[in-house]
């Protein structure tokens, strides 16, 4: 495809070859599949980058620090999108993703070389968040980059299939991210993968920053950047214009706030939270909830091309409305039954004997380093060991706690207590596997909720592409759309960690995902409009 074809085309005009965009969408796709591998992987290996980074005496806490820094990389994916989409709008498609694909390999194989906290002490959680928040502004680009570069290279008939492959694709980096870990894992010793080995796949991202590179550079510029720069209509400065242009901000609250709010909360929580359920609070062990999970996110990917390509037929809003109501509809349902089949025993053994406590001053703080009172410390451990639990009223002194195991009392000062009482009352904690039966039923489960994703994200890049003009396009697309996935999805596995810590429900979580939803919709179904294919260039001609 020469320069000076894909400028003729004046964007929506061109045509590209079955060629063209096959090259296009691989090149696209490959480098968001490397990308979000790389932020991922510290996602995937949350346990082992606590213990090695942020070692705490709260089991809790520990984990908490990490989805904080796993947080803090979204956080900082805004602030990327002004940046890059700026560069995006006046620069072109082409380079400004190439940037951000470099920046984010060589900040994540920068996690596989820090020395661990007990070598260079409060250096090593620091090294860390700071290159968590160069991976956020790599990604902040990202997005926006290859999902206008392929929807600008796609006729208006199949926009909804083609852009779906980068919807695709950001499952695809969750999937790579396991089948890598897991892959390390088979091929070595676990004293060895606990020792190093687990900075292998950190170290991987630069194999996987060189092919992406690779390929994109075999890419040309967009046609639809291409044609404005040799009209002269380049925004000059994308991130006022995106604000200013008529109409801009309702989109922009649109698509913040009816988008991708929605659709990344749902995502987060059908992987990382379904992924985190398994190992936490239902002791599956590790490596099967990982194929569990890796296998249904690989299967589940099918239902984004779906509803891309539905998109097409029927256009983008059907899709991400009726997939947020079918989600207020079955989310709780769909984890409830993961739990009645992924540990059945210690499901049966919290019915048949649950727990009570009572206590002065019984509040449990899951940031604290340590708990100050007795109530505290109980519910520490209750927490850390996944067990569900019920606060009463009551207790004997200024500092006591009195804990309820079905029809037998243990004094609760000393934590240790609590897991062998549990054992007795027929708890279990050892990590198992679920039989054929449990896992087919918890990949059905995760299907659905990988079915309830595809359908709110399948049709977005396409989506976004559309509703705005294409001289502010890159900025306008990125900076609603990380503010959304950032601060809403980002943070979505420290808040549900949080509110499973303090009330003790492992299916609280749930509702910080659920209220974030119910916004979408409404959003969704009363202000967002139904773009019309080439409306933007029947403005500028």
């Amino acid at each position: 495809m020469t320069d000076e074809a894909a400028a003729a085309g004046h964007g929506a005009g061109y045509q590209p070859t079955a060629k063209d965009i096959r090259m296009v969408i691989a090149a696209s796709s490959a480098g968001t599949i490397f990308e979000w591998y790389d932020f991922f992987i510290y996602g995937t290996l949350a346990a082992i980058i606590g213990k090695t980074f942020f070692p705490s005496d709260n089991a809790t806490l520990e984990v908490l620090l990490v989805w904080i820094g796993f947080a803090v990389g979204f956080g900082f994916r805004p602030l990327g999108a002004v940046l890059f989409g700026f560069l995006g709008d006046r620069l072109g498609r082409k380079y400004t993703f190439l940037i951000t694909v470099t920046l984010m390999g060589v900040a994540t194989a920068g996690v596989g070389m820090i020395p661990s906290a007990a070598t260079i002490g409060f250096a090593a959680p620091v090294i860390v968040i700071f290159l968590r928040i160069l991976q956020g502004l790599a990604l902040g680009g990202e997005y926006g980059g290859a999902a206008v570069y392929v929807a600008e290279h796609s006729p208006p008939g199949r926009r909804g299939f083609y852009t779906s492959f980068i919807q695709a694709s950001v499952v695809g980096g969750f999937v790579l991210s396991l089948i890598v870990v897991l892959g390390c894992k088979a091929v070595m010793s676990d004293a060895l993968w606990e020792s190093w080995g687990w900075r292998v796949p950190f170290l991987l991202s630069l194999l996987l920053l060189a092919i992406s590179l690779w390929m994109r550079l075999k890419l040309s510029e967009s046609p639809v950047f291409q044609a404005m720069k040799a009209e002269g209509e380049l925004a000059r400065n994308p991130l006022k214009e995106s604000f200013t242009y008529p109409g801009n901000l309702l989109r922009i609250f649109v698509a913040l706030f009816g988008i991708a709010a929605g659709l990344t909360v749902i995502w987060y929580t059908a992987m990382f939270t379904g992924l985190s359920f398994l190992k936490g609070p239902m002791k599956i062990e590790d490596t099967a909830a990982e194929i569990i999970v890796g296998v249904s996110a690989a299967i589940g990917m099918g239902f984004f091309l779906w509803a891309g390509q539905i998109s097409d037929r029927i256009g983008r809003k059907k899709p991400i409305v009726w997939g947020y109501a079918a989600t207020l509809l079955l989310l709780f349902p769909l984890f409830w039954l993961i739990g009645s089949v992924g540990n059945p025993g210690l499901s049966a053994a919290a019915e048949r004997a649950p727990v009570v406590v009572a206590g002065s001053q019984c509040s449990f703080d899951p940031f604290a380093q340590s708990q100050e009172t007795a109530c505290g410390r109980a519910l520490g451990e209750l927490t850390a060991l996944g067990v569900p639990y019920r606060i009463v009223a009551g207790g004997g002194g200024f500092d006591s706690v009195r804990i309820t195991i079905g029809d037998r009392e243990v004094a609760g000062e000393d934590p240790a207590v609590l897991k062998p009482a549990l054992e007795a009352m027929g708890y279990d904690f050892e990590k198992q596997v679920p039989g054929a039966f449990g896992i087919a039923v918890i990949m059905a489960a995760l299907l659905g909720l990988c079915a309830l994703s595809g359908f709110t994200y399948g049709p977005v890049a396409a989506l976004l592409s559309e509703m705005f003009p294409p001289h502010v396009r890159y900025s306008s697309l990125s900076i609603p759309y990380h503010l959304g996935t950032g601060y809403f999805g980002g943070f979505q596995p420290l808040i549900a960690l949080f509110i499973v810590a303090k009330t003790g429900d492992a299916y609280a979580g749930l509702w910080y995902t659920w209220g974030v939803v119910l916004v979408a919709f409404l959003v969704a179904l009363f202000l967002l409009r139904e773009p019309v294919p080439g409306e933007w260039d029947k403005k500028r001609s």
